[in-house]
């Protein structure tokens, strides 16, 4: 007999650098584990693509329950590529910003990505939890910092921060146009011969911002997986050229 849908948990990934922190939980989706159909399959977490409401529904339950937190109390941010921070203290849905931050415990506050950055930070000394969005433009932009500004002005500490960079797009498959490299600093741009335009490297960009901000190196911890490169385990916007579902990276406070 399948499991009923209050059995069913969907499987996350759980960043080292949050494991020993007993009041910080976070995790990050993948494609798999749902009820969405193609191309949304399975595990689509964003209501704002074409997938089924309830299928969105049930598969936010089933990573809400991965995460012992409960659906009821999930806060989402309504990303537009900027750099606009909200203090939320409550579930809801943040329209027009790209970073979410929180004193607030129980609160899951969710980023949703496909080949963008999620970055998920945590100041469990001074009770203080962030997240944000981080495509290129964001990147650029300054939305970590400005989610780490945000953080302090609530108590949190730099040298307390502990940051996630979760799975993204690689330099390998991160192949821009030269209008867009000439916006990163040249040692996160590559070129090869047998590469036709330049590729920039995303992760190593925010790792060197969240580094410029005062968190020490072994405060930080960048995923190792590539989007576009594993279609099947996440969804990816360039590989499926448009028409794909969203992941969740989230990170909650703990009482």
């Amino acid at each position: 007999m399948p499991p009923s849908p209050m059995q069913t948990r969907a499987p996350v990934l759980r960043p080292n650098i949050f494991s020993g922190l007993p009041s910080v939980s976070a995790g990050v989706s993948t494609r798999q584990g749902g009820v969405s159909g193609p191309p949304y399959d399975t595990l689509n977490l964003g209501r704002h693509v074409d997938d089924d409401p309830s299928s969105v529904e049930e598969n936010r339950r089933r990573f809400c329950a991965a995460l012992d937190a409960d659906p009821a109390w999930l806060a989402t941010a309504g990303q537009v590529h900027g750099t606009t921070v909200q203090v939320i203290d409550a579930p809801r849905h943040e329209p027009f910003c790209d970073g979410l931050v929180t004193t607030t415990p129980e609160l899951l506050i969710a980023i949703a990505t496909a080949d963008c950055a999620a970055v998920l930070l945590g100041d469990p000394e001074h009770g203080v939890v962030g997240a944000c969005h981080a495509g290129w433009r964001g990147t650029v932009a300054g939305i970590v910092p400005r989610t780490i500004d945000t953080m302090t002005d609530l108590g949190a500490a730099p040298d307390s921060l502990y940051a996630y960079v979760g799975p993204c797009i690689s330099c390998p498959a991160f192949e821009v146009g030269p209008e867009v490299a000439a916006h990163f600093d040249d040692a996160v741009v590559h070129e090869k011969a047998d590469w036709d335009r330049p590729h920039v490297d995303l992760k190593a960009s925010l790792r060197r911002q969240l580094a410029d901000a005062g968190l020490s190196s072994d405060a930080i911890e960048v995923s190792e997986h590539c989007t576009m490169s594993a279609p099947d385990t996440f969804f990816s916007h360039r590989a499926a050229d448009g028409a794909t579902g969203r992941m969740f990276s989230a990170i909650v406070l703990r009482h």
